[in-house]
Protein backbone atom coordinates (compact mmCIF):
# COMPACT_ATOMS: atom_id res chain seq x y z
CA UNK A 1 0.00 0.00 0.00
CA UNK A 2 1.21 3.67 -0.99
CA UNK A 3 1.27 6.31 1.50
CA UNK A 4 -1.69 7.85 -0.66
CA UNK A 5 -3.71 4.78 -0.10
CA UNK A 6 -6.43 5.03 2.86
CA UNK A 7 -6.56 2.41 4.90
CA UNK A 8 -9.89 0.49 5.19
CA UNK A 9 -12.82 2.04 7.26
CA UNK A 10 -13.12 -0.94 9.64
CA UNK A 11 -9.62 0.50 10.71
CA UNK A 12 -10.62 4.02 10.52
CA UNK A 13 -13.62 2.74 12.40
CA UNK A 14 -11.70 1.68 14.90
CA UNK A 15 -8.97 3.73 15.38
CA UNK A 16 -11.13 6.74 15.12
CA UNK A 17 -14.51 6.81 14.45
CA UNK A 18 -16.40 4.02 16.49
CA UNK A 19 -13.59 4.17 19.15
CA UNK A 20 -14.67 5.84 23.18
CA UNK A 21 -12.56 6.69 25.83
CA UNK A 22 -13.83 4.07 28.60
CA UNK A 23 -15.18 4.74 31.57
CA UNK A 24 -15.41 0.54 32.78
CA UNK A 25 -13.85 -2.28 32.18
CA UNK A 26 -14.37 -5.74 31.35
CA UNK A 27 -12.80 -8.40 33.50
CA UNK A 28 -10.56 -9.96 30.68
CA UNK A 29 -7.20 -9.49 30.97
CA UNK A 30 -4.16 -8.27 29.16
CA UNK A 31 -1.22 -9.85 28.78
CA UNK A 32 2.59 -9.10 28.17
CA UNK A 33 2.75 -10.17 24.80
CA UNK A 34 -0.22 -7.47 23.94
CA UNK A 35 2.05 -4.53 25.61
CA UNK A 36 4.94 -5.62 24.20
CA UNK A 37 3.30 -5.37 20.88
CA UNK A 38 1.42 -2.36 21.67
CA UNK A 39 4.82 -0.64 22.07
CA UNK A 40 6.58 -1.87 19.27
CA UNK A 41 4.13 -0.28 17.33
CA UNK A 42 3.94 3.36 19.16
CA UNK A 43 8.30 3.51 18.97
CA UNK A 44 8.00 3.18 15.76
CA UNK A 45 6.15 6.48 15.01
CA UNK A 46 7.83 10.06 14.46
CA UNK A 47 9.39 12.25 17.22
CA UNK A 48 11.66 14.72 16.85
CA UNK A 49 15.13 13.81 16.28
CA UNK A 50 13.98 10.47 16.87
CA UNK A 51 13.82 11.71 20.86
CA UNK A 52 11.48 9.14 22.35
CA UNK A 53 10.91 10.18 25.53
CA UNK A 54 8.35 8.53 26.80
CA UNK A 55 9.21 6.07 29.60
CA UNK A 56 6.06 4.14 30.39
CA UNK A 57 5.02 2.09 33.43
CA UNK A 58 2.24 -0.31 33.05
CA UNK A 59 0.79 -1.37 36.43
CA UNK A 60 -1.05 -4.63 36.08
CA UNK A 61 -1.30 -6.15 39.45
CA UNK A 62 -3.44 -4.80 42.68
CA UNK A 63 -0.76 -3.92 44.52
CA UNK A 64 0.75 -2.06 41.78
CA UNK A 65 -2.79 -0.20 41.23
CA UNK A 66 -2.92 0.38 44.95
CA UNK A 67 0.07 2.62 45.13
CA UNK A 68 -1.86 4.97 42.60
CA UNK A 69 -4.83 4.58 44.10
CA UNK A 70 -4.08 7.76 46.70
CA UNK A 71 -3.09 10.05 43.61
CA UNK A 72 -6.49 9.78 41.67
CA UNK A 73 -9.11 12.45 41.69
CA UNK A 74 -12.06 10.39 43.32
CA UNK A 75 -14.09 10.44 40.04
CA UNK A 76 -11.00 7.82 38.42
CA UNK A 77 -10.77 5.50 41.30
CA UNK A 78 -13.13 3.20 40.08
CA UNK A 79 -11.85 3.30 36.36
CA UNK A 80 -8.51 2.59 37.36
CA UNK A 81 -8.67 -0.17 39.67
CA UNK A 82 -11.02 -1.77 37.63
CA UNK A 83 -8.89 -1.37 34.59
CA UNK A 84 -6.70 -4.51 33.52
CA UNK A 85 -3.63 -2.63 32.71
CA UNK A 86 -3.29 1.39 33.58
CA UNK A 87 0.21 3.14 31.65
CA UNK A 88 1.45 5.97 33.19
CA UNK A 89 2.75 7.57 30.61
CA UNK A 90 5.88 9.72 31.68
CA UNK A 91 8.57 11.56 30.34
CA UNK A 92 12.41 11.39 30.63
CA UNK A 93 13.59 14.74 31.38
CA UNK A 94 17.31 13.42 30.24
CA UNK A 95 16.14 11.86 26.98
CA UNK A 96 18.82 13.55 25.12
CA UNK A 97 21.57 11.20 27.00
CA UNK A 98 20.60 8.59 24.34
CA UNK A 99 20.75 10.25 21.78
CA UNK A 100 23.96 8.79 20.10
CA UNK A 101 22.17 5.78 19.67
CA UNK A 102 18.39 7.08 18.82
CA UNK A 103 20.02 9.72 16.54
CA UNK A 104 23.51 8.58 15.55
CA UNK A 105 24.03 10.39 12.31
CA UNK A 106 24.13 13.69 14.37
CA UNK A 107 26.39 13.64 17.45
CA UNK A 108 25.98 17.43 17.88
CA UNK A 109 22.42 16.87 19.22
CA UNK A 110 22.77 15.59 22.52
CA UNK A 111 24.75 18.61 23.31
CA UNK A 112 22.17 21.08 21.75
CA UNK A 113 19.96 19.61 24.55
CA UNK A 114 21.94 18.68 27.19
CA UNK A 115 22.93 22.75 26.65
CA UNK A 116 19.73 24.21 26.94
CA UNK A 117 17.21 23.16 29.70
CA UNK A 118 14.15 24.88 28.59
CA UNK A 119 14.78 23.06 25.22
CA UNK A 120 14.81 19.62 26.52
CA UNK A 121 11.81 20.08 28.86
CA UNK A 122 9.61 21.26 25.68
CA UNK A 123 10.70 18.80 23.68
CA UNK A 124 10.43 16.12 25.96
CA UNK A 125 6.53 17.31 26.95
CA UNK A 126 5.97 17.60 23.55
CA UNK A 127 6.75 14.49 21.95
CA UNK A 128 6.45 12.34 24.87
CA UNK A 129 2.91 13.60 24.91
CA UNK A 130 3.04 12.65 21.00
CA UNK A 131 3.90 9.18 21.77
CA UNK A 132 1.36 9.12 24.39
CA UNK A 133 -1.13 9.60 21.71
CA UNK A 134 0.71 6.89 19.71
CA UNK A 135 0.11 4.23 22.55
CA UNK A 136 -3.60 4.89 22.55
CA UNK A 137 -3.68 4.34 19.17
CA UNK A 138 -1.11 1.35 18.97
CA UNK A 139 -3.80 -0.18 21.90
CA UNK A 140 -7.01 0.58 19.50
CA UNK A 141 -5.09 -1.06 16.56
CA UNK A 142 -4.36 -4.10 18.32
CA UNK A 143 -7.81 -4.79 19.27
CA UNK A 144 -7.77 -3.02 23.30
CA UNK A 145 -10.05 -0.22 24.39
CA UNK A 146 -8.16 3.28 26.36
CA UNK A 147 -9.11 5.37 29.34
CA UNK A 148 -6.93 8.08 29.30
CA UNK A 149 -7.23 10.34 32.63
CA UNK A 150 -5.49 13.71 33.76
CA UNK A 151 -7.30 13.68 37.28
CA UNK A 152 -4.52 13.03 39.44
CA UNK A 153 -1.59 14.47 41.47
CA UNK A 154 0.92 14.74 39.71
CA UNK A 155 3.68 15.03 43.02
CA UNK A 156 2.11 11.99 43.99
CA UNK A 157 2.63 10.11 41.20
CA UNK A 158 5.98 11.01 40.53
CA UNK A 159 6.78 9.89 43.77
CA UNK A 160 5.19 6.68 43.43
CA UNK A 161 7.08 5.58 39.95
CA UNK A 162 9.72 7.99 39.03
CA UNK A 163 11.45 8.34 42.60
CA UNK A 164 14.72 9.46 41.34
CA UNK A 165 13.21 12.29 39.42
CA UNK A 166 14.70 11.53 35.89
CA UNK A 167 10.93 11.26 34.76
CA UNK A 168 7.91 12.77 35.01
CA UNK A 169 4.61 11.95 34.96
CA UNK A 170 2.85 13.30 31.60
CA UNK A 171 -0.96 11.54 32.24
CA UNK A 172 -2.26 7.73 32.56
CA UNK A 173 -3.92 5.57 30.57
CA UNK A 174 -6.13 2.52 30.87
CA UNK A 175 -6.27 -0.03 29.09
CA UNK A 176 -8.36 -3.45 28.62
CA UNK A 177 -11.49 -4.02 27.17
CA UNK A 178 -14.55 -1.74 28.08
CA UNK A 179 -17.61 -2.29 29.02
CA UNK A 180 -20.76 -0.81 26.32
CA UNK A 181 -22.10 -0.21 29.65
CA UNK A 182 -20.95 2.53 31.28
CA UNK A 183 -20.19 4.27 28.08
CA UNK A 184 -21.50 7.66 28.26
CA UNK A 185 -23.07 9.36 24.95
CA UNK A 186 -20.20 10.65 22.95
CA UNK A 187 -19.82 14.59 23.26
CA UNK A 188 -19.91 16.78 20.53
CA UNK A 189 -16.48 18.01 18.27
CA UNK A 190 -16.10 21.21 16.71
CA UNK A 191 -16.55 21.83 13.09
CA UNK A 192 -13.68 21.89 10.74
CA UNK A 193 -14.28 25.72 10.36
CA UNK A 194 -14.44 26.28 14.01
CA UNK A 195 -11.26 24.85 14.60
CA UNK A 196 -9.00 25.14 11.01
CA UNK A 197 -7.97 27.73 9.13
CA UNK A 198 -7.10 27.64 5.62
CA UNK A 199 -4.71 30.05 4.48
Amino acid sequence: MSSQDSIAQDALDRLFLQARSQNGWLPKPVDDEQLRRLYDLMKMAPTSANCSPARIVFLRSAQAKERLRPALSAGNVEKAMSAPVVAVIGYDTQFHELLPQLFPHNPAMRELFAGNAALAQATAVRNGSLQGAYLMLAARAIGLDVGPMSGFDAEQVNAAFFADGRCRVNFICNLGYGDPDKLFPRSPRLDFDQACTLL
